[in-house]
């Protein structure tokens, strides 16, 4: 299953997300010069119970009897940025989870702007599997942690994540990891998986894997990851990604291929199963994957997947937000638009109470009743603004 660690920027998501997998995953050389999340990362871990300790732990031996812990679960984190110019990022990545983690920094005020923009994220999609966590409350008093506590459950109400379980931790120092596996575990149930449709995948990143240099016989083909909503992959299958690869002034080319290889964090796989996050390999030209540009396809077996549009019409329901007046769209109006894991442009062709059609720069794959996220131009940024069903 793939549970996404939301918040805002600086509250912790990456120190979790390594406190419980052991992974760093700001890899990029722009996110290590600038200390944030840019890309969404990936890491994996085990979900571990000690019968004799009664205890939680994402670590091979239990830390107080130093026993083995049976694994109860894998799971698959996406460490989502928090910076509000990154939230179509976010929106990408909130389309694969089944179940989040939502930081909450004890050492600032409650909510900050993308704390609760997150939160409409996650109130939008109907994301109920909510853990909350309460991070740095090593840099607090425990009033002052005991204080902010209360401030998060006030917040909550009324949203997706009332009554969710609130967890402080210290990331940096492995304190109260175990509990938040424990809330994982007991708050955040594996959904049931379509295993006989045909396959469905949406690519949320896609990578060229060879060094510079490298010898011309040993360069691998194109490789792409996301996470199987349907259906099951095996190496040898026959797919197609669509609506493929952007042509300036002529549109997207489908573009088909085989599955040479599929890869979880754990090792290689002979056949991927609908959750958690995969790597595809292919025999495409790795040009044609490098810097994530096949982001946002989808990857299914050919003839089998959602059509290819150019205009969505959408169910249109607008957010409260109190920063900035949200008007009901207008003829002309650029908009962003985020479905699955695409995001794109597009210009305001219709709109009528309720409904609203857009006119997308880029076609998009997806089937009706797809969640849509869109953001209107305030100032000199995107800002989330509504979202609705595809029709």
């Amino acid at each position: 299953m793939n549970i996404g660690l939301l918040g805002h920027v600086d509250h912790g998501k990456t120190s979790l997300t390594r406190a419980l997998t052991g992974k760093w995953t700001d890899t990029h050389s722009e996110e290590l010069k600038r200390g944030i999340s840019i890309r969404l990362g990936y890491a994996d871990a085990d979900i571990r119970y000690c019968p004799k300790c009664k205890e939680y732990t994402v670590s091979e031996k239990c830390e107080k009897c130093g026993g083995k812990p049976e694994v109860k679960r894998r799971v698959s984190f996406l460490d989502a940025p928090g910076h509000e110019t990154l939230m179509t990022t976010v929106l990408s990545a909130s389309s694969i989870m089944d179940g989040a983690l939502l930081l909450i920094s004890a050492n600032e005020e409650c909510p900050q702007p993308q704390t609760a923009e997150h939160l409409t994220v996650l109130n939008i999609l109907g994301i109920k599997n909510i853990v909350v966590v309460q991070t740095k409350v090593d840099l607090v008093s425990k009033e002052q942690a005991l204080e902010h506590y209360n401030k998060i459950k006030e917040f909550l109400k009324g949203s997706v994540a009332e009554g969710a379980p609130i967890i402080p931790v210290v990331a940096n120092h492995g304190i109260n990891v175990g509990e938040v596996a424990r809330a994982i575990e007991e708050s955040i149930p594996t959904p049931k998986r379509d295993k006989d449709s045909p396959p469905l995948l949406y690519i949320s990143r896609s990578f060229d894997v060879n060094k510079p240099g490298v010898e011309v016989s040993t360069i691998k083909g194109g490789v792409v990851g996301g996470s199987l909503l349907r259906g099951t992959l095996k190496t040898g299958d026959k797919i197609e990604f669509l609506p493929g690869i952007e042509r300036e002034g002529k549109g997207p080319k489908p573009i088909s291929t085989e599955v040479t290889s599929l890869m979880c964090e754990g090792g290689a796989l002979k056949e991927a199963h609908s959750g958690g996050l995969i790597a595809v390999g292919t025999t495409l030209d790795p040009s044609l994957t490098k810097g994530d540009s096949l982001a946002g396809c989808a990857v299914g077996t050919p003839g089998s997947l959602p059509p290819v549009l150019g205009e969505l019409e959408i169910s249109y329901s607008p957010i409260e937000r109190t920063e900035f007046d949200n008007p009901p769209p207008k003829v002309g109006e650029p908009i962003v638009v985020s479905v699955q894991t695409s995001t794109t442009v597009g210009v305001v062709s219709a709109y009528k109470k309720g409904t609203v059609r857009i006119k997308l720069k880029k076609q998009v794959c997806v089937g009706k009743d797809s969640t849509v996220a869109l953001s209107r131009r305030v100032g000199q940024r995107w800002r989330l603004c509504g979202w609705g069903k595809t029709r």
